[in-house]
């Protein structure tokens, strides 16, 4: 039996339209994708003035005429879902996701961290699962308007095991937008390889009281630590059967010396007093090595340094 995209050209649902949701949305549906939004702080501002993406590589795109929607009863079956929500927010998929859902929908999640896949395969089933790596630096800046600094490709894998006609489908579809995008045989050594970024410069930035990736760099000592931390995830990764090349190191920091003065996403959510991906980007990693007899001391010090922030920040607020 085939197991692609029945559809040539597939009804698209976004759920979660932030930063990354709505890039690779719009993207998407400028290429002419029938892609359907679900919004909720920006779909009066989104359905009037329609949605910009301001990006280095390819100037300003606007898409007018947004199909963006309150209730994904309002959007109906999918034959693809992709999911852009914070992994904080996972609970909602419950009642969130079945309205889109038929019989072969793929569900395709773009969340940082660990336990996203787990938790969609529990709920919706395995054979539905795909994961992708958004390497990628955005922000939303305003409703409806999306900057793009660097970077943008995906990585996606299936969950259940090797890449089938779907996986490729799936690419075929962010390839027509201009996405860069690459198929995977193991989605679990490249959910490793994104942690082996985003642990120490999202955490960094956090415990260091709300500094940018250049800071991070520039400072003789931070840098050293986030060389230490790369080095730690990296054998979590092998001790789990996911060898990385140790010039990942290297490639991640040059890779960062081009964001500029970067404000990762989770360093937004902190000092916006929004929930923090604790537990996907820094708890389900320090439980792995903690299971696999790993020497994870910076990595534990690091995530429960970040659990005192969010306490301080949230009693702080508390009091005000």
């Amino acid at each position: 039996m085939y197991q692609g995209l029945n559809n040539l050209n597939p009804k698209i649902a976004i759920v979660g339209s932030g930063a990354v949701g709505s890039y690779y949305g719009a993207k998407l549906a400028i290429s002419g994708a029938n892609v359907h939004f679900l919004m909720r702080s920006d779909l009066d501002h989104v359905r009037r003035f329609g949605l910009r993406v301001e990006s280095h590589e390819t100037g300003t795109e606007h898409l007018n005429n947004v199909n963006a929607y309150e209730s994904t009863e309002d959007i109906g079956q999918c034959d693809l879902v992709i999911i852009a929500l914070k992994a904080t927010d996972n609970h909602s998929l419950e009642s969130i996701i079945p309205p889109l859902l038929k019989n072969d929908t793929v569900i395709m999640t773009l969340q940082n961290g660990l336990g996203n896949e787990e938790f969609l395969a529990d709920r919706f089933g395995a054979d539905r699962v795909v994961g992708g790596l958004c390497f990628v630096c955005i922000t939303r800046t305003s409703p409806g308007y999306i900057k793009h600094i660097a970077q943008g490709r995906i990585t996606c894998g299936e969950f259940s095991g090797l890449p089938i006609p779907r996986t490729h489908d799936i690419s075929l579809i962010f390839k027509r937008a201009g996405v860069p995008f690459m198929v995977s045989e193991s989605l679990a050594k490249e959910r490793w390889r994104k942690l082996v970024w985003n642990i120490p410069f999202n955490g960094l930035s956090i415990v260091g009281g709300g500094i940018d990736t250049a800071t991070v760099l520039e400072n003789e000592i931070l840098c050293d630590l986030a060389k230490e931390l790369m080095k730690e995830v990296m054998g979590v990764a092998a001790a789990l059967g996911h060898e990385l090349p140790d010039s990942l190191i290297d490639h991640n920091l040059q890779e960062t010396k081009k964001m500029g003065a970067y404000t990762p996403s989770s360093m937004i959510d902190f000092i916006m007093n929004r929930p923090v991906e604790l537990e996907a980007i820094w708890g389900e990693p320090v439980r792995a090595g903690i299971n696999a007899g790993c020497d994870i001391v910076r990595l534990q010090c690091l995530y429960n340094l970040i659990r005192i922030s969010i306490v301080r920040r949230d009693s702080d607020e508390i009091r005000r």
